[in-house]
């Protein structure tokens, strides 16, 4: 089917010059894109009012500030949770009349140019922040000064570390002395290994030396140093370098001098050496060196979070092995240096080992390790479960079900509660909406903070009595409540979004859409974006914005006027799709797991599937004409899709591509695509299968794009001339890996309307300008 409709879509884009105006209206016009670069001024936050900004509790106390929104601007207020008093923040006449004196700028009451305050000198003086420069402002007489730049303590500097796993051996390490927690000690590096002397001394003092095995190729770490809480023993890592790999950079036409300026950056690359640290404990009495077998960490990744317990018992660390198949927290009696694995983590694919909300990895250690939060997707599912720190055994599972944990908010040890972020527990909504939740450390009294169909965000009080809840759709404006956390009732609405204003001036919401994945039976959800002029008696193109990298879900679920550029790209005569397919993450294991060792799946199947839904619901959904753009990891996708999927696929757009991963930064690509590097690598590379491309082709690159080697576009570019394929190609001088901005989005613009449209664009040289449209959100492509 997929075959017939793309040999429909060649003949449809050779004969749209011809019928385009009968599709859509006028197509690819002046009208359009001034359109497209006014949407800006058409819609925008100002024509939404009532939203309560998140608070800023003051201090300790059980009151707060927030800003809400009011027709012309903004106002703030602070409201006392425990009496429900609300009050201006401050006399904002005053403080616009201040600061527009200061500055030279004109400001009113309600176009005050920051978003959060802060208070001083017991709530007697705030401080803002704007252009750069820091305020402080007498509340008795609206007197504002910019505020000195207080002298910051130099902060020990460690060595550069690529992603995380090389130190860059060319630059010194840190050579702050570390001081014991009793401050009669400090542990220095000296040639290599560690020494002890006396604190206070001068460094021409006898130093005690510990250690007398370092050498350059096996150092004894001083930034890794942790004293023992009776100052007696520490423990340290012994770290033999990796492979110090290379990226360099030519960049071509700097603005401060006539001929380029070239650069290196420390980029480890998969399958690279990695540094390999060993933990060592020393004791000062003696001295003595306690070695630690490594017979539970012998093909490191990376060690970590080198810790003692309180009391001193033993040292403990994480072990991340190579492929991220096993994570370990492991504990080192401190004596003997005999080793112990307190948790176990086997995943059959992968362990996400980055931090939660982001990664799967959370732990909290409680009554000083004897008892440990640990979270695991070990039944399929993103859980916590508690561990006797003692026995290494699973205490009990803390929550349970199909569902995921997004993550742990504060753990309250002395009542044995935990809150914590889930999505998916209510089935009636969509699974990735986040709300709130608390839970005994038994698995029992299971309660949630919050109910209402859309996405929330929390703030609690510090005391925990309170908290305020916020939540939105991307069809609905932010409403915000202030509750008690005992019994979640509702103490106060802080604001809800009226955004009728936005409405009246033409402005669509995205219409949520979900349809059944390639399984047939698990849901994949994504939004619909129609141009303001949309006529659903015509038939429009499909673009969809792709970014399918497994670390996160990406499809918008809460407010925002213009999302993400959609709306932008939309007004163009285009619907815009977003989806999350298989692959990323927020849902069960095996929906993540379908990226393993295989990026180039990037969900695509369920997206054609959804695609396809779509169109048989509404006729003016055309996918015999289908585009597709990304950036970074959604540059690769967005090639990907003509490669592997030519069928449904015609028109891509592509920026800062990490199209080959084995170019990419080992931190990312291992965890997917698993160690050691082997013809999976190959099978997802958009190099190695560049022969395969049908369709048409932008690629984009930024010349000093530090984040993926921009040699992986050239490579891709390479291998398309190679194999006679026709491409566009734009490289964007001394620009990083974000390369938008007018020019390279009216270059998108410009390749969509003249491939999915079948019309050419207007000749610019001479005319007008293409602005990019943004409302703060952040870009979905960085990682």
């Amino acid at each position: 089917m997929h075959r017939a409709r793309a040999a429909q879509a060649v003949v449809v884009c050779a004969t749209l010059l011809l019928i385009a105006p009968t599709l859509a209206g006028a197509q690819g016009t002046l009208e359009e894109y001034e359109r497209a670069n006014t949407i800006g001024e058409r819609f925008h936050a100002g024509l939404v009012v009532d939203v309560a900004d998140n608070p800023e509790w003051i201090a300790e106390t059980s009151r707060f500030v927030f800003r809400r929104s009011v027709e012309g601007g903004h106002r703030f207020l602070v409201m006392d949770a425990e009496t429900r008093a609300q009050r201006p923040a401050f006399d904002h006449d005053r403080l616009a009349a201040s600061l527009s004196r200061e500055t030279g700028r004109s400001f009113t009451a309600t176009s005050l140019p920051f978003a959060t305050v802060g208070f001083a000198n017991d709530e007697r003086a705030l401080t803002v922040t704007f252009g750069g420069v820091a305020w402080r402002c007498t509340l008795a007489d609206y007197r504002c000064a910019q505020v000195e730049a207080e002298a910051q303590p130099t902060e020990p500097q460690s060595r550069p570390r690529s992603f995380g796993v090389v130190r860059d051996m060319s630059q010194p390490g840190d050579s702050t002395p570390r001081r014991s927690p009793d401050g009669r000690w400090e542990v220095v590096s000296h040639n290599y290994n560690l020494a002890v002397r006396r604190a206070g001394e001068s460094e021409n003092d006898e130093l005690v030396l510990l250690s007398t095995d370092g050498s350059e190729g096996n150092f004894y770490e001083l930034e890794s140093v942790v004293w023992a809480p009776d100052s007696r023993r520490l423990a340290a890592f012994r770290v033999r370098p990796g492979h110090p790999r290379q990226v360099h950079y030519v960049e071509s036409s700097p603005q401060d001098q006539v001929q380029p300026r070239y650069s290196s950056e420390l980029y480890a690359k998969p399958g690279d050496v990695v540094d390999h640290e060993q933990p060592v404990i020393f004791h000062l009495d003696g001295p003595r060196q306690v070695d630690v077998p490594n017979a539970l960490f012998p093909n490191p990744y990376q060690l970590d979070n080198l810790a003692w317990w309180d009391d001193g018992r033993a040292v403990t660390f994480e072990y991340n092995q190579r492929g991220h198949r096993l994570y370990r927290v492991i504990e080192v009696d401190a004596g003997t240096g005999a080793a112990r694995a307190i948790i176990d983590e086997k995943p059959e694919t992968f362990f996400y080992y980055r931090p939660s909300p982001r990664g799967k990895r959370f732990r909290h250690d409680v009554d000083d390790g004897r008892e440990i939060i640990w979270m695991s997707e070990r039944d399929g599912w993103n859980h916590l479960y508690l561990y006797d720190g003692e026995t290494g055994r699973v205490k009990n599972q803390i929550t349970r079900g199909e569902w995921v944990v997004r993550g742990v908010d504060h753990v309250d040890e002395a009542n044995r509660l935990v809150y914590f972020r889930a999505g998916g527990m209510n089935p009636e909504q969509d699974p990735y909406f986040v709300h709130y939740y608390r839970i005994n450390f038994d698995g029992t009294g299971l309660t949630p903070l919050t109910e209402a169909n859309g996405t929330h965000t929390v703030s609690y009080s510090p005391d925990m009595e309170y908290y305020v809840v916020s939540w939105s759709r991307v069809d609905l404006p932010h409403v915000t409540e202030l509750r008690l956390t005992r019994d979640q009732a509702v103490l106060a609405e802080l604001g809800r979004g009226d955004h009728a204003a936005l409405l009246d001036e033409g402005w669509r919401p995205p219409e949520v859409f979900a349809a059944k994945g390639r399984d047939g039976e698990t849901d994949v959800w994504g939004i619909i974006i129609r141009p303001s002029n949309f006529d659903p008696g015509k038939q429009y193109p499909v673009i969809e914005h792709i970014y399918a990298g497994p670390q996160y879900s990406y499809v918008p679920k809460e407010f925002g006027v213009l999302t993400r550029g959609l709306h932008q790209q939309a007004e163009m005569g285009f619907i815009v799709a977003m989806i999350d397919g298989m692959g990323t993450s927020n849902r069960s294991k095996a929906f993540h797991d379908v990226a393993w060792k295989d990026l180039g799946d990037a969900g695509f199947p369920d997206r054609i599937l959804w695609h396809e839904a779509v169109a048989e619901q509404y006729d003016w959904y055309d996918i015999s004409r289908v585009g597709i753009y990304g950036g970074s990891a959604g540059g690769q996708n967005a090639v990907g899709a003509l490669l592997f999927h030519p069928d449904f696929y015609y028109a891509a757009v592509a920026s800062n591509g990490c199209h080959d991963n084995r170019m990419d930064k080992i931190s990312w690509n291992e965890i997917w695509m698993s160690w050691p590097v082997g013809p999976h690598y190959a099978a997802s590379s958009n190099v190695d299968n560049a022969h395969r491309m049908e369709g048409q082709l932008l690629l984009i690159v930024g010349e000093q794009d530090t984040n993926v080697d921009p040699s992986s576009t050239y490579q891709v570019a390479d291998a398309l001339i190679r194999a006679d394929k026709d491409f566009d190609f734009l490289m964007i001088p001394g620009a990083g890996h974000g390369v938008g901005g007018s020019y390279t989005l009216r270059k998108r613009f410009d390749f969509f309307v003249r491939h999915l449209h079948g019309v050419e664009p207007p000749r610019w040289n001479g005319g007008i300008q293409v602005a990019a449209a943004d409302d703060g959100d952040a870009a979905a492509g960085e990682y």
